[in-house]
Parts: C-alpha cells; sequence; structure tokens
C-alpha cells in the first residue's frame, strides 16, 4: 500500500472462512480456491515466510492464471540493473544493487542488502538485516537469518 501502486488488497488464507478480515482487509478464498479470483484480480503475491509453503502458494497462483507480481516498499533502494523475478517481496530499507539477480517468490527483508553480481534463487529467503557483499550465490529456498552477513563471492546451496 505504501507504493501507491495498490488501492485494494485481498487475502486467500486456509484459514478463511472462520478468518474473513486481516490487517483490516477482506479474506475472501483458502488458497484452492485462488481460481474463483481470475477476474476479480490485477495481480498475486505469496506473502509468507516458509519458503517451501511460499513455493506452493506461487504453484498455487499460477494454476489459476493469476498474474504473479512483485512488491517492493517504497523506502528500498533497487538498482536498475538488477533483475527481479515475478512474486518478489522487497521491504523497507532493503538494498538492491547493480547486476543483482533475485529469482521467483523471494523475499528480501527488511534493512538486507544484495549487493551487485550477487544471486538470490527461487524462493529464497533473508532474513531482517541480511548482508550480502558482491558476488554470493544464494540457492532456491535457502534461508538466511537475521543479521547474518557473508563476505564476497560466498555460495549458500539449494535449500
Amino acid at each position: 500500500m505504501a507504493s501507491g501502486e495498490w488501492q485494494r488488497i485481498a487475502f486467500a488464507d486456509d484459514r478463511w472462512p472462520a478468518l474473513c478480515e486481516t490487517f483490516g482487509w477482506p479474506v475472501v478464498s483458502d488458497v484452492a480456491g485462488l481460481t474463483v479470483l481470475k477476474v476479480a484480480v490485477a495481480g498475486a503475491i505469496a506473502a509468507v515466510g516458509n519458503n517451501a509453503v511460499r513455493e506452493q502458494c506461487v504453484k498455487a497462483i499460477h494454476a489459476a492464471g493469476l498474474p504473479l507480481v512483485t512488491v517492493a516498499h517504497p523506502r528500498a533502494c533497487v538498482s536498475t540493473a538488477a533483475v527481479i523475478g515475478a512474486g518478489t517481496a522487497i521491504m523497507a530499507l532493503a538494498m538492491v544493487g547493480v547486476d543483482a539477480a533475485i529469482g521467483e517468490g523471494a523475499i528480501v527483508n527488511a534493512n538486507a542488502t544484495v549487493d551487485h553480481d550477487a544471486s538470490l534463487g527461487d524462493f529464497a529467503h533473508l532474513g531482517v538485516g541480511v548482508q550480502l557483499a558482491g558476488g554470493e550465490n544464494i540457492g532456491a529456498r535457502a534461508w538466511l537469518q537475521a543479521g547474518c552477513s557473508a563476505g564476497y563471492k560466498v555460495v549458500v546451496g539449494d535449500g
């Protein structure tokens, strides 16, 4: 909402119909019911921290034929020379540098840095304050916990 790009938000949550509102916005379906939203939404993102669950939600979004969108907080700094995959969330005060590559469905959390020439695999998750110097290769579904850092050209495998 802070970006001004979206005026309305609706949630799909497996706690629906018992949960009908969250963060002041309606919960309109469970994840399995995404297909009914196809004509009613401009895009979807899997807003869940667990990498495996987020990957399954993105598969459901694709299966429903919904466009997968990326969101970036207006106070994040993302290089125009970075490549950002669909369905990625870039939080407040995050920095993504020149020629960085971020895969589909990834999370770059608040105050995290993905510096120049670093790559973050599909469904990977950088916790709050993670700092990656240039040239790292963080694998698919990898999770780096809050506050960790990595020097130049570090490799973290998938998962």
